[in-house]
């Protein structure tokens, strides 16, 4: 409007290429990065700056006969992790990395890190994963992490692709719950104004529900389990990968979880060459169908291997752990004792002391755990009294059941457990941002 005054603001600090774009093409152009400092390097007549942004690297050089002496001492004031703008010129460098470097016309100083820091961002001392979690945003700096969280991201986009591509909708159900979603005392309670609540072992009764709704749904979302267990592979929050389907057996599921886990290996293994390089780390795509085992049979094998396992008992680990020398590989364990399962998992029809449903390994670890849902409210409600749980406290669910409810199955994936065999790494608070266990509730 004619007679205001428009107010411009200009941040000389704001970038304009990322580090991955700075190539060969732009040489002899100007840019401006921003980023934080990863290292520095002092030749006497020359300085070197390693910049990293979300991109990666690129290395900015200052020639003491080219730059103004302001920037050497800039430069020479910086430590690692400072945050910086960067305004200079592309340059064709063949032993730089990318054969490009940029040679500075301006540094901006943003934010300075303070020194020392509590861990080596560039990796070369390693440090205890407790020290590391404990200045968490410091480590994730790393390559290492970098590398993790990307793939994880890739795993998660490529779940994405698969549902959407095979009719499943996403949903997402409550975290604060008033009942035991599978039973067992593995819960948190919480203060929900006047009365008492609990954070969701998983969505599985809603998403039981939402079949009626949608038929084909899948959540991916926190769930969390007040389990004691301290292992490599047990968090008290985790974030868990459930699928739900209509007019579906456990079979049919299988065949879903197979698929989904081979489309993973295959996009991660296409799309993450250079995190798995650091990493260190090889997937190898899986062949399907996987393999199935029953229980009886499992059991069986454990015996001729000298563990004792009586039926109807569950797999210890130490038995897992020779499981997954004998079967390297992803594969399911079917048919397993009904007493074993949660009161939702359909008995088998002829032999209702065996359930129809399956774990899914991965070496010796489980990755998922599914199977055929009653349908059936007076089986649901017998099931439930045989594992000394109240109906009355499950009757909004049970309520679902009078509204047209169909045969249905489904699985829930572990996502940390999964992104574990993606990147190879052995203990699972690694590949979480912010780990929590039964020990640590902070950062």
């Amino acid at each position: 409007m004619e007679g205001e005054r428009s107010l411009v603001y200009t941040y000389p600090w704001k970038r304009t290429h990322y580090t991955s774009e700075i190539t060969l093409e732009l040489d002899g152009k100007e840019v401006t990065l921003a980023g934080w400092v990863r290292d520095i390097r002092d030749l006497g007549g020359i300085k070197f700056l390693l910049l990293r942004d979300k991109e990666g690297f690129i290395q900015v050089t200052a020639p003491k006969d080219e730059v103004d002496e302001d920037i050497i001492k800039i430069i020479g004031s910086l430590q690692r992790q400072d945050c910086i703008s960067v305004r200079g010129t592309v340059r064709r460098m063949n032993k730089a990395p990318r054969g490009v470097e940029v040679i500075p016309k301006s540094i901006i100083v943003l934010s300075r890190a303070k020194q020392p820091l509590p861990i080596d961002i560039a990796g070369k001392t390693p440090a205890d994963i407790d020290v590391r979690l404990d200045a968490r945003i410091l480590d994730l700096v790393r390559d290492e992490p970098q590398a993790i969280f990307r793939i994880r991201h890739v795993a998660l986009e490529a779940m994405r692709e698969f549902f959407s591509k095979n009719g499943f909708i996403e949903v997402h159900t409550p975290k604060i719950i008033a009942t035991a979603t599978e039973g067992g005392a593995s819960l948190f309670p919480v203060i929900y104004f006047e009365r008492e609540a609990f954070l969701a072992q998983s969505p599985q009764l809603y998403k039981e529900q939402l079949v009626i709704d949608f038929e084909k749904v899948y959540e991916i979302s926190p769930a969390f389990r007040a389990e004691k267990s301290h292992t490599r592979r047990h968090l008290a929050e985790f974030i868990s990968v459930d699928v739900e389907m209509a007019f579906a057996t456990a079979e049919d599921v299988m065949e879903i979880a197979e698929r989904l886990l081979q489309h993973v290996c295959r996009v991660v293994s296409e799309r993450c060459g250079r995190e798995l390089e650091i990493l260190r780390h090889k997937i190898k795509v899986p062949g399907i169908p996987f393999k199935r085992f029953t229980y009886d049979e499992i059991i069986n094998e454990l015996r001729e291997a000298g563990i004792k396992v009586d039926w109807g008992e569950d797999i210890p680990t130490p038995a897992f752990r020779t499981l997954g020398k004998l079967h390297p590989y992803f594969y399911f364990i079917v048919d397993w004792p009904t007493r074993l399962k949660p009161f939702y998992i359909k008995p088998r029809d002829a032999k209702p002391e065996i359930s129809e449903s399956f774990d899914l390994m991965w070496y010796w670890v489980e990755i998922a755990s599914g199977g055929t849902r009653i349908h059936d409210k007076e089986l649901l409600i017998r099931r439930l009294k045989e594992q000394n749980l109240s109906p009355e406290s499950f009757k909004y669910h049970l309520q679902a059941f009078d509204y047209g409810m169909p045969p249905h199955a489904g699985w829930g994936i572990g996502l940390e457990r999964l992104i574990m065999m993606l990147t190879g790494i052995r203990n699972i608070r690694e590949v979480v941002l912010f780990p929590r266990d039964r020990f640590r509730l902070v950062p």
